[in-house]
């Protein structure tokens, strides 16, 4: 049943991306990461009341509560990477650099959680990641390293390191706890981050101002974010983060789909092949 979770995490999460665009294309990433966690946050609590694991609440251990927190802090930090980047960046670009999370977690879950790798294992791991270099254009390195037009991939590339970690610390945190618990909890976390964020940057008279149409793919976003969380949280209590994490990444398909019937954004040769090799490699990791 984990692999069902893990493949619906990967439908939502893609779905997620795309319905973020729409939504900050006026409005500022950081108020619409801080809207989009309030939903988050009230479907999450909302699974917990209708699973009835609220009750547990008082039986998390102190060891697990902190790793839940660290977890949650990590998800806050790749939020406001990512959605900085796909307001900055192209979809299609922004998400591959993300999904490079895939091959730091692998590496994280071999060091810290002894997950082995296998010799196939490993050669797709290179897959996954000259995939990732294939569909990264090298004006967008060059613009990265002066810090203008490439500056999304510096927040794409942070994304992919908060979210490896968020992989690794979710894996030990949720172990004994029920995962619409765990994930609640978390979303907490990601709340004060988010909004801090707001407030440090004296953004919060934006809120009232956001476009009514926006704010409606904000909310949606927010929904499908917490569908994901939801499954993703329950693959990666039942299943192997080395694994889990891979099918969950190819929630890229998703993406790079729906972007061409929304956006019009459109894939270039060395790009395809790029996704291919990507593709091929996260599927392997799931298989092997």
């Amino acid at each position: 049943m984990w692999i069902l979770y893990a493949v619906g995490s990967a439908f939502f999460a893609g779905l997620t991306s795309i319905l973020a665009k729409c939504g900050i294309r006026k409005t500022d990433s950081n108020v619409a990461t801080a809207v989009r966690t309030i939903v988050v946050l009230l479907f999450s609590w909302g699974m917990v009341w209708i699973v009835g694991s609220g009750k547990q609440l008082s039986a998390i251990g102190g060891k697990t509560l902190v790793f839940l927190l660290l977890s949650g802090a990590a998800t806050g930090a790749s939020w406001l990477c990512y959605f900085r980047a796909l307001q900055t960046g192209e979809i299609n670009k922004v998400v591959p650099v993300d999904k490079s999370s895939t091959v730091l977690t692998i590496l994280l879950a071999l060091i810290f959680l002894g997950e082995g790798i296998s010799l196939p294992k490993a050669f797709a791991v290179l897959a996954i990641t000259a995939g990732i270099f294939l569909m990264i254009e090298k004006k967008d390195v060059a613009g990265a390293e002066k810090g203008n037009t490439g500056s999304w991939m510096l927040y794409a590339a942070g994304s992919a390191i908060f979210a490896s970690l968020t992989a690794i610390l979710g894996k030990v945190g949720i172990s004994g706890v029920e995962s619409n618990l765990g994930t609640a909890i978390r979303t907490v976390v990601v709340l004060v981050m988010a909004w801090g964020m707001v407030f440090v940057t004296g953004k919060q008279g934006e809120v009232k101002n956001i476009d009514r149409r926006e704010l409606i793919f904000i909310c949606l976003s927010g929904i499908a974010t917490g569908a994901s969380w939801l499954c993703y949280y329950r693959a990666l209590q039942e299943g192997p983060a080395s694994v889990v994490v891979p099918i969950d990444k190819l929630s890229v398909l998703v993406t790079v789909a729906f972007s061409y019937l929304v956006f019009g954004e459109k894939l270039k040769g060395r790009a395809m092949a790029g996704l291919g090799l990507l593709t091929a490699g996260t599927v392997a990791m799931a298989l092997l």
